[in-house]
């Protein structure tokens, strides 16, 4: 894995690079939010795996429309790390469908959110990327606000016993975050050279063969909002992914994804208009730390690259 994440030579232009990042990503973090806002709605009448399946032929038909008219080839200069970007963001995201299966949402939700110290680890390994105080205090201060959140009963009580194979999903999830971290620095290696609508294109396209096993076997025919809602989870996809990469592209890779935790504040919110389930003390404290944390990762300059890097 070392060798596939070598950084190539720059061949976007600097200038295209600077600035902006973050707000990509806190723009990647709303439409991941409505994503997920939708799922939820989708998966009353839908399985999941179907759901994950018709996402991948949604975003890959957008995707391909958009390539096409615009000229591009999908396969850009580098397929071979493309296609990594995809597979491990696929394999990414069936464990993180299997975690929130088996997992209470909370515990799921948790253990994902580890993504970004991940990331900010990978990064420094593998793209010689330094991560500062500052940040770190950010990443570590942001997850302590998905704590607050999400209140998993592993931590803070008042849940049933333990299932002896939530250890197995509890693992499955970590995993999932430890791959969603991967993904992320290979986006940020990949926006350095490739077009983000080309980046997006190979993560369906990996997606779709992947799932279409799991979605036939349990295939229940929409209708007519279910489609809607289908629908919904391609296009918030396809925006968020995009964002993702722009914001990748131009961040470090540790204080963009830092910008991931708003995520679950967006989605409290959603939960609160959409379901009636509104925040208490604990969940509005959370929503303020994760924003403070932001606003201090935001406040750290971005530290120029060396001629050597």
């Amino acid at each position: 894995m070392t060798a596939s994440l070598e950084v190539p030579p720059v061949a976007v232009a600097p200038s295209e690079l600077r600035g902006g990042g973050l707000l990509h990503m806190v723009q990647a973090a709303l439409w991941f939010a409505v994503m997920g806002l939708f799922v939820k709605l989708a998966s009353r009448t839908l399985p999941t795996m179907q759901i994950v399946f018709v996402r991948g032929a949604i975003t890959l038909g957008i995707a391909s429309l958009v390539l096409w008219r615009l000229g591009l080839s999908p396969f850009g200069g580098n397929s071979r790390l493309l296609l990594w970007r995809g597979l491990v963001g696929s394999c990414a995201l069936v464990c993180f469908y299997a975690a929130v299966v088996h997992l209470p949402l909370a515990e799921a939700t948790v253990i994902h959110q580890t993504a970004p110290l991940f990331t900010a680890m990978f990064a420094g390994w593998f793209l010689r990327e330094r991560v500062t105080g500052r940040v770190m205090v950010s990443l570590v201060g942001a997850f302590v606000g998905v704590v607050l959140i999400a209140r998993p009963s592993w931590l803070f009580g008042g849940g049933a016993p333990a299932d002896p194979s939530a250890w197995v999903f509890a693992f499955i999830a970590l995993l999932g975050a430890v791959l969603s971290a991967i993904a992320y620095v290979t986006v940020r290696q990949l926006g350095r050279t490739e077009s983000p609508l080309v980046v997006v294109f190979f993560l369906p396209l990996v997606t779709l063969p992947l799932s279409a096993p799991f979605a036939v076997s349990v295939w229940v025919w929409p209708d007519a909002v279910g489609w809607l809602w289908l629908l919904g989870i391609g296009l918030s996809t396809q925006i968020a992914q995009v964002s993702l990469t722009k914001g990748l592209a131009r961040e470090a890779a540790g204080r963009a994804t830092a910008v991931g935790y708003l995520q679950v504040a967006f989605a409290t919110l959603f939960g609160a208009v959409v379901f009636g389930v509104w925040p208490d003390g604990w969940s509005w404290a959370g929503m303020g730390l994760i924003v403070g944390c932001l606003l201090l990762a935001a406040s750290q300059r971005a530290r120029p690259a060396s001629p050597t890097e």
